[in-house]
């Protein structure tokens, strides 16, 4: 019993810490620069719908060979594992109300969605696309890594996330890329 309690009061500092850290860091990036604000909302409208992400594969697959086919392939379907657990299961899960608009000294806030918070289905399909394709191209992960940092960036930024959100979305994505990668080599050794 004694275990159980201090286990419960851990949690809840761990659960305190973070949501204090989600209240600073959420704070401290509304004040972005402006030019950098809208910087980052064009690269958030890109990966809207995932057309990022799908235009990023179809040019690996156009110029990348065999390398680049497989990249694509692997990015879009984990990228398709990822959305599906993170907007089609966890965020039903959840259930997480967004960050406060009166945190947010511009407008963009007022253009979020109003599904749940938890975790970031943006976030989520950009690292599950570009952890997919690091292992198949390097140089084009590189790439797609840069976006997907920045993308994650911009949903702190926007008032659309919090930081806990995105790191949510983050494992959700690296959660996908792996099952996506397991599931190649396990066919591959069984289509042998």
């Amino acid at each position: 019993m004694a275990a159980s309690v201090l286990g419960y009061r851990r949690f809840m500092h761990v659960m305190a810490v973070v949501s204090e850290a989600d209240r600073v860091v959420s704070q401290r990036a509304a004040w972005i620069p402006e030019g950098v604000g809208r910087a980052l909302s064009v690269l958030e409208e890109g990966a809207e719908g995932s057309k990022l992400w799908c235009g990023a594969a179809m040019a690996m697959a156009w110029w990348g060979g065999w390398r680049g086919r497989r990249a694509a392939g692997s990015g879009l379907v984990a990228l398709a594992v990822g959305q599906l657990v993170s907007n089609g299961v966890c965020k039903r899960l959840a259930g997480r109300s967004r960050p406060p608009k009166q945190w947010f000294p511009h407008d963009e806030v007022d253009d979020r969605p109003a599904s749940s918070s938890f975790p970031s289905g943006h976030t989520a399909a950009a690292v599950a696309f570009t952890a997919a394709v690091v292992p198949a191209w390097p140089a084009a992960g590189a790439v797609c890594g840069l976006s997907a940092v920045l993308v994650a960036i911009e949903r702190v930024q926007s008032g659309a996330h919090y930081l806990s959100d995105v790191a949510g979305g983050a494992v959700v994505g690296l959660a996908a890329a792996w099952l996506t990668r397991r599931a190649g080599q396990q066919l591959w050794r069984h289509g042998r």
